[in-house]
């Protein structure tokens, strides 16, 4: 599974014109299931997003997670992280999981967060969505279980 890590002083999704989910200080966590990811990668990227450590601690170092922070994650997912660029110029997302399989595996991943105490909203999958930020730093991470 591929994530973008942004860390957020907030975030939201709108749809049709209706804000669905906000956060406050967290991360926006735009997610994409691979073809052939099972729950388990799901999972063990659930558990490093918990435990990364990008938010800054009193001495302004970068020694803190979400979790420490108590800070909330919105997940989004975002089918075209899985974008192969390699060749022309309009990308294939032939790599990403089918649809069935990745709205499974999206929602385990954010029921996994959320079971690891990260209080999490999500976006609604497979829906024209717009995504409004305010990124914190700016930091923004690329997470892949692959790699």
């Amino acid at each position: 599974m591929r994530a973008l890590l942004q860390r957020v002083l907030e975030a939201s999704v709108t749809v049709e014109g209706v804000r669905i989910a906000e956060i406050g200080p967290g991360l926006l966590v735009l997610v994409c299931a691979m073809e052939g990811d099972t729950e388990a990668e799901a999972e063990k990227l659930a558990a490093r997003v918990a435990k990364l450590r990008i938010f800054q601690d009193e001495a302004g170092k970068m020694n803190r997670s979400v979790s420490d922070t108590g800070g909330a994650a919105l997940v989004v997912s975002q089918f075209t992280l899985a974008a192969d660029t390699r060749r022309g110029n309009r990308p294939g997302f032939s790599t990403a999981a089918a649809p069935e399989t990745g709205r499974a595996l999206y929602e385990h991943f954010a029921e996994t967060l959320a079971g690891l105490g990260i209080p999490t909203r999500r976006g609604r999958f497979a829906t024209d969505m717009k995504v409004a930020l305010v990124n914190d730093g700016p930091i923004t991470i690329w997470l892949d279980t692959e790699a």
